[in-house]
């Protein structure tokens, strides 16, 4: 097994590679500056590494970089400006792909232009093998599994500590502030829209706190949709979040920064996603799910996702999570890794 790692001198791929080399995986570092890669590589400590320096705007090298892999990883945000090329560069070179975006309309381009393409060519593509997309895709299927066609899904990220964004991170919001300021998509009846309403202002916690909420555009209103039978799906963040994000930092300010969270900030990071689901009998499922360091559980799933591939035993073609892998299966892997799930009992829905 190889797997490539595309943007492999950054922050997040570099804790790609750690898992990757952490697991002794054969791993492929491709990037567009050596010097870059060669330092990447020695940081992680891998000898002798295998580099390819490749840019996404050149296909022909971008082919040449991917050769012989079986996976690729590709981490290089903002996504939304070049990650349409990786993907098609993928498919052409016969090479599985993953990535760790989070950029929702993206996401979503991928599966409308990329479907047929890849599964023509026996590639599977499985975007956003992130800390809260695939987690969420995996247990919206197993909610719908036991819930049966629901009314609807709300998807609400809560996230404390962690020391602030990587580079990449803030780079990918600038890159989708539009998206970001408007809401992103909703899914209702049958289709995905931009600016409706969302259903619900806020949100009732675990704990039993309300919290105040605002739209967000997460992939997880992208991806559900696609094997789950709901009417409608949304994604919400805490107000107080939405409205930090409604500013983008100009690129100056992002470049004087520090690369990202260091581990000890990582370490004190806890995330908390709620899927709220109401079925058609207007009974609610919630499903739960609770972690720490998003940056460290993304590397995790993203490995896991491309090992996965790596077996060619998922379907080809452009694949939610919940598609592509077994989803209890793919949770229980990664309660080892400080990540918790539940479906709690059905009660009726309050509105």
């Amino acid at each position: 097994m190889l797997i490539a790692v595309y943007g492999a001198s950054g922050y997040q791929a570099e804790l790609v590679l750690t898992e990757l080399s952490r697991q002794e995986v054969a791993v492929r570092l491709v990037g567009r500056n050596r010097e870059r890669l060669e330092s990447a590589a020695a940081r992680v400590g891998i000898p002798d590494p295998d580099l390819r320096v490749a840019d996404s705007t050149q296909h022909d090298t971008v082919l040449a970089a991917l050769a012989g892999s079986d996976v690729v990883i590709n981490c290089a945000g903002p996504f939304t400006e070049s990650g349409a090329a990786l993907v098609a560069a993928a498919i052409d070179a016969g090479v599985h792909y993953v990535d760790t975006a989070g950029e929702q309309l993206y996401v979503n381009d991928v599966f409308e232009r990329f479907g047929s393409t890849a599964g023509n060519a026996g590639v599977t593509v499985v975007p956003a093998t992130n800390d809260g997309c695939l987690p969420g895709d995996l247990l919206a299927h197993l909610i719908a599994g036991q819930a049966g066609p629901l009314a609807e899904i709300t998807v609400s990220h809560f996230i404390t500590g962690g020391g602030g964004p990587s580079r990449g991170s803030l780079r990918s919001a600038a890159a989708a502030a539009d998206a970001m300021i408007a809401g992103g998509l909703i899914y209702d009846d049958g289709a995905w829209h931009t600016r409706l309403p969302v259903r619900h202002q806020s949100i009732e916690l675990p704990d039993g706190e309300t919290v105040a909420m605002a739209q967000l555009p997460l992939c997880e209103v992208v991806t559900i949709p696609r094997h789950v039978q709901v009417g409608h799906v949304e994604s919400l963040v805490s107000a107080a979040l939405k409205a930090a994000l409604a500013a983008p930092l100009p690129p100056e300010l992002i470049s004087g920064l520090p690369v990202g969270p260091t581990a000890h900030d990582r370490a004190g990071q806890h995330f908390t996603y709620l899927l709220d689901a109401v079925d058609l009998d207007g009974l609610r499922t919630r499903g739960v799910i609770r972690g720490r360091d998003t940056y460290g559980t993304t590397a995790v799933i993203a490995v896991e996702a491309a090992r996965r591939l790596a077996s060619g035993s998922s379907p080809t073609g452009v694949c939610t999570a919940a598609q592509a892998f077994d989803a209890a299966d793919f949770l229980n892997t990664l309660t080892g890794h400080h990540l918790t799930w539940m479906i709690q009992s059905s009660t009726p829905a309050t509105r």
